[in-house]
């Protein structure tokens, strides 16, 4: 596929993939946090001087796409972007891969195909056969993490992965914005706001 060989292309396919490919339900998502993490401690955040989506140097539309969604999560939990010596580093990276995978899907032989309304529901004698065919499709992953911008050590990770529709493709900032606010949902903090991990 043409745009595996363009990295705003891969950035974006990625991003695009997180969000769960509007026709899918959601896409798979993980979070991990630090077993000794308070998030509430924390009053400020910034992005590091390179993001993961960074490329050759510069800043690409997808990095802007995803510090604006980012930054407004951020803002809903309470904390206030600066610029300088934030107390937390939030940081992202997307890749895209191509996931193959062989599968077997019933089929009548095409001697007997007017009998095909009998297969699932009883057997008669062998005359049906599986049809094998290989599948391959792009598969989206990225990552987003907070950082003690101080100790340097993350804590809090949240990870998500999809699979790529060309609705993804032509709506990349909508896409971003939408796995990005999947991703927060999982965030278990609030600046200033000790949570009560009895509920």
């Amino acid at each position: 596929m043409k745009y595996l060989n363009r990295s705003l292309g891969v950035c974006a396919v990625a991003f695009a993939a997180l969000a769960g490919c509007a026709s899918n339900p959601t896409p798979d998502i993980h979070v991990h946090v630090a077993p000794d993490a308070n998030l509430s401690k924390y009053a400020t955040f910034g992005f590091p001087d390179q993001t993961g989506t960074d490329r050759g140097g510069y800043s690409t539309l997808i990095t802007s796409y995803f510090k604006t969604a980012v930054r407004d999560q951020m803002e809903q939990r309470g904390y206030h972007y600066v610029d300088e010596n934030p107390d937390l580093l939030v940081n992202f990276y997307a890749k895209v891969h191509e996931r193959t995978e062989v599968r077997q899907d019933p089929s009548v032989s095409a001697a007997y195909g007017y009998y095909g309304y009998r297969y699932g529901l009883y057997s008669a004698w062998p005359l049906y056969d599986d049809s094998v065919r290989t599948v391959t499709y792009p598969v989206g992953t990225a990552n987003i993490d907070v950082v003690d911008a101080h100790k340097k050590q993350m804590i809090w990770e949240g990870v998500a992965q999809g699979v790529v529709s060309d609705e993804d493709m032509d709506h990349p900032k909508e896409s971003i914005s939408r796995v990005v606010t999947q991703l927060f949902a999982r965030y278990p903090g609030r600046a200033g706001i000790v949570e009560n991990s009895a509920q």
